[in-house]
């Protein structure tokens, strides 16, 4: 077995891979055997992202570093007055002349937990009892709510939104205290985003620093 793989490896070595493209499978396919339009394709969108790669590697140094010296201007900016931040919350830094704002952004990522199931069965429950005689339009709004996206992930947003509802019953007060008992931080993200101030409409405007919609 183990001399039929080296053997395997050393005629892959032996290859002369300029003469052959690997599909989208992982499959060896020979250049020859492959369309021209196929081939230009395939220069076009290597060449296009070894453009692209290094300079999301440089928006990503960036990134971090511009975090790095506004945390540090904060933490310093408090420092004076004898304290230390107890919580990073969000934070707005302007130049003197009112032209550009930065903005440091803290964001919670939430996520169900177990939980979430004795509250869909509570939910289901209630919805059981309210739509018997009534219209299954609300049936239909809850049941949407806890519907999963292609990563097979509840939508927390819309979920938490059913709080919302104006139902007094109960057993719904019961569902909801086990929906808020189930939510949790998964983690904690910070965001840097700057503005630039435009003197006509004195509006500040978000410098996009993403690619696709600069």
């Amino acid at each position: 077995m183990s001399n039929g793989m080296n053997e395997k490896g050393k005629a892959m070595n032996d290859l002369d891979m300029s003469q052959y493209r690997k599909d989208a499978r992982g499959a060896l396919v020979p250049v020859s055997a492959i369309k021209e339009i196929d081939l230009l394709r395939d220069d076009l969108v290597r060449e296009l992202v070894a453009k692209v790669l290094p300079v999301k590697t440089e928006l990503a140094t960036l990134k971090r570093e511009a975090m790095a010296e506004a945390n540090a201007f904060i933490d310093m900016s408090v420092e004076q007055y004898g304290v230390k931040r107890s919580v990073k919350g969000n934070t707005t830094l302007h130049s003197f002349d009112g032209k550009y704002r930065i903005l440091i952004a803290n964001h919670d990522v939430l996520q169900f937990d177990e939980r979430i199931q004795a509250a869909k069965a509570l939910i289901d429950e209630c919805l059981d009892d309210y739509t018997k005689d009534a219209n299954v339009n609300l049936k239909a709004i809850v049941q949407k709510a806890f519907n999963v996206n292609a990563e097979g992930k509840i939508n927390v947003k819309r979920v938490l939104e059913l709080r919302t509802l104006k139902i007094e019953d109960e057993k719904w007060q019961h569902a909801m205290q086990a929906l808020s008992d189930s939510l949790h931080v998964q983690t904690s993200r910070e965001y840097i985003r700057f503005y630039e101030r435009n003197d006509e409409t004195d509006e500040y405007e978000l410098i996009n620093l993403d690619f696709a919609k600069v």
